[in-house]
């Protein structure tokens, strides 16, 4: 059975993982898309899916996407 993260668990996880800050206060399940703070002061929006697998943790400004094939 898979862990199910609580806001409190994504938020000590992303503090320790990034300069990242979580401005949501609720989560649904792996599916939502979070609002976060990037140090750069941009709002952005991640599943914490994508921050936490695949290491998108910051802005598109700050970290652009990827180019697709």
């Amino acid at each position: 059975m898979k862990k199910r993260w609580t806001i409190d668990q994504i938020k000590q996880f992303v503090e320790a993982n990034s300069t990242t800050k979580v401005l949501s206060t609720e989560y649904h399940g792996f599916s939502q898309k979070l609002l976060l703070q990037c140090e750069c002061g941009n709002k952005f929006e991640k599943t914490f899916t994508k921050f936490k697998d695949k290491h998108q943790r910051q802005c598109d400004v700050c970290q652009p996407p990827k180019p697709s094939r």
